[in-house]
């Protein structure tokens, strides 16, 4: 199994965090009605212990569909009411999907001024909050989603923002774990992006069919300075990964010479992850105030 979905499930809530039926029926109640069948709940009822709220007034918030040569897939937007041009910055999950802590995250960049859309990637695949193992999720659903695949997604969310009010000259992305690995792999795709968040993303690892390559291989690809916000005391993400990945951008394009990391000494996997155990409030604060202003700083906001 991957590091990252190894950590993932070892910071969830005991290891039966995934069991129970009313992970959906949280989900919704978190969300509200409206909410699509791809929306995934990552630990039933800790939904309601997620450690922060923020409100979505003065915001149009909720599910969208977003059109992939003729795919309909589900996605979570906010953004502030009655208002265009906004920049945008897509928001990449975790294995679990798009639950109530992605959701928030969206809520959290659009109270900063953001259009912030958060896709459900594995949709085609299967929906995350079914599954009762870690191992069976890993092999029946986040095996089979190709990197090829979710690129062409976000390409499409880019699309639909700059549709619906939002403006993709002014574009970034943010993801966390298995979606700060896509946030690498996004800055060597897209040439308008403009800048990138990894929190404790993977950055080496065996090449798949559907993972043929990992960020380190990219370094020399990346088309916009990306923050890498990792933990020391993260078991999954060694160190020594990280300087590899330094090393590489170090010898790469201006946008990679560009890129900065954080390393937090204390910090375990998913630091920012409000909901989990793994959480600290102190480098998930910082964290997301370097993110504001690497935002700033690379001509987003």
């Amino acid at each position: 199994m991957n590091h990252d979905l190894i950590e993932d499930a070892q910071a969830l809530l005991g290891k039966n965090a995934f069991e129970g039926s009313t992970r959906r029926q949280a989900l919704q109640l978190a969300l509200g009605a409206g909410v699509g069948v791809g929306y995934a709940a990552a630990a039933g009822t800790v939904m309601a212990q997620t450690a922060i709220k923020t409100p979505s007034t003065g915001l149009v918030s909720g599910e969208v569909t977003i059109d992939v040569n003729g795919f309909k897939m589900p996605a979570y937007r906010s953004a502030p009411a009655g208002k265009t041009n906004l920049p945008v910055v897509l928001v990449i999950s975790e294995i679990f999907g798009v639950h109530e802590y992605i959701a928030d995250v969206t809520r959290r960049l659009a109270q900063a001024g953001y259009m912030a859309i958060a896709p459900e990637l594995f949709v085609r695949q299967g929906d995350p909050s079914e599954y009762g193992e870690i191992a069976k999720l890993q092999s029946e659903i986040i095996a089979k989603v190709p990197d090829a695949q979710v690129m062409g997604d976000l390409d499409a969310t880019v699309a639909w923002a700059a549709a619906n009010g939002g403006n993709t000259d002014k574009l970034a992305i943010t993801g966390f774990c298995w979606g700060g690995r896509i946030t690498w792999l996004y800055a060597a795709h897209q040439p308008k992006l403009k800048a990138g968040v990894a929190w404790y993303g993977r950055l080496v690892g065996a090449a798949t069919p559907q993972t043929p390559q990992h960020p380190v291989a990219l370094a020399a690809q990346i088309k916009a300075p990306v923050l890498g916000l990792y933990g020391a005391a993260d078991t999954g993400i060694p160190l020594d990964s990280v300087d590899k990945m330094k090393a590489e951008l170090a010898k790469s394009s201006a946008a990679g010479k560009a890129s900065e990391f954080v390393v937090y000494p204390e910090a375990p996997h998913a630091f920012h992850a409000d909901y989990r155990p793994s959480f600290r409030q102190a480098a998930a604060e910082d964290g997301w105030q370097r993110l504001l202003a690497w935002l700033k700083r690379q001509g987003v906001a």
